[in-house]
């Protein structure tokens, strides 16, 4: 068998340097001592009565943990920036849009009204401008009521801050040291959840508007990686002996199922409510007020002035009082508190302390997510 020794210090001079030593260690393959076959073992017996071989060294693996978490981060940046320019991009869109259909659909209410009151063979020209505006604005109503700009900027915003926070999680990871594989695997799995979650695809694969139940927004991956430390003080992965730590826990889990994730998912499903019927209310109008203004009956300059007087009220606050991105706002706070849900529970539900995140260090961050005052640390 193959037996370690320790080889002669070779001398090394220099005439203008000290004397120095360097020890090698060495692996002495003997002929008589069973050898894996992977070293050739019958050409060595034959041929080859001891042989002194360098000791190979396996390289550490954290090496390589640590470049795929760099990795990771670079990647995080890379998508946060991305994101955070396409959510400028569509704040844009929605500005110029919400200006562009309230001039087109106030021009066209003065056209109607210019038509109304020529009294000779002018106003024809007065009306058939004030039905090609009124036209154009229902189809560009129609099509900027589907994809709802201000939500899509706020589905932007909301996965970059969502990469920026794996960046500071992997961040602190390398800095606290010793990752491990299940750090690359959750972090790897986070990207790609936030990327699912928030597509930057318009029409193929954009989030759906107008969902007929509201359900919280989900970036997270349905099981995530634990980091449990050592906890000199009581043995346990930072939970106590008598539970206390577990009630308290059990106690957030209700209060957050039973009032947080409830109130916003009854607000988001107002917004929605109230996006839908702003949403088919303009184009609605703006087509009648076209057809007024085309057939020239009685009445006709009325309703076309009205109408296009109500169009622009309702797409300014519709649009400008970026309602979707009301609604998107309060599906992604149910979305976090679900988050924090699911996480207590995941954590209460394994019987093996030792599997479970710290829990002096998990209560502590999720008190900090829920703006409260963690309580004192429990230890028997």
């Amino acid at each position: 068998m193959a037996s370690l020794q320790l080889g002669r210090s070779i001398p090394r001079s220099s005439p203008a340097l000290p004397r120095s030593r360097v020890h090698i260690a060495t692996c002495v393959l003997s002929k008589t001592s069973p050898m894996r076959s992977d070293f050739g073992r019958d050409f060595l017996r034959d041929r080859i009565g001891s042989v002194t071989v360098p000791l190979v060294v396996k390289e550490d693996d954290t090496v390589m943990i640590v470049s795929k978490l760099h990795a990771i981060v670079e990647a995080a940046e890379d998508r946060a920036e991305v994101h955070a320019i396409i959510g400028e991009q569509r704040n844009n869109w929605n500005e110029l849009l919400l200006n562009s259909i309230n001039s087109i659909t106030l021009a066209a209410s003065i056209s109607t009204g210019l038509a109304g009151m020529a009294v000779d063979g002018s106003g024809i020209a007065f009306r058939i401008s004030s039905t090609v505006l009124y036209m154009a604005a229902t189809a560009l109503l129609s099509v900027v009521n589907y994809i709802q700009p201000s939500q899509l900027a706020e589905e932007q915003r909301q996965a970059t801050r969502l990469y920026k926070q794996v960046i500071s999680s992997v961040k602190s990871i390398l800095a606290a040291g010793k990752p491990t594989q299940g750090d690359v695997d959750s972090a790897m799995k986070m990207v790609l959840s936030i990327d699912s979650a928030y597509p930057l695809a318009l029409l193929n694969e954009m989030i759906e508007k107008f969902p007929e139940k509201v359900e919280p927004a989900v970036w997270w991956p349905g099981k995530r990686h634990c980091r449990s430390t050592v906890d000199e003080r009581n043995g346990r992965n930072g939970w106590d002996k008598g539970r206390k730590r577990e009630q308290v826990m059990e106690g957030l889990l209700k209060e957050i199922r039973e009032k947080h994730t409830p109130e916003y998912l009854q607000l988001g499903d107002m917004a929605l409510r109230v996006n839908k019927i702003l949403a088919i209310t303009g184009p609605v109008i703006t087509g009648i007020a076209a057809l007024a203004s085309a057939c020239n009956m009685e009445g006709g300059t009325v309703v076309g002035v009205v109408g296009g007087a109500l169009a622009t009220f309702l797409n300014s606050l519709q649009h400008g009082g970026q309602v979707g991105m009301v609604f998107e706002m309060y599906r992604n706070c149910a979305g976090f508190y679900r988050e924090i849900e699911e996480d207590i529970e995941r954590n209460l539900e394994e019987s093996d302390v030792e599997r479970r995140d710290n829990g002096e260090l998990f209560e502590f961050k999720v008190s900090l997510k829920l703006s409260q005052e963690p309580s004192s640390t429990y230890m028997d």
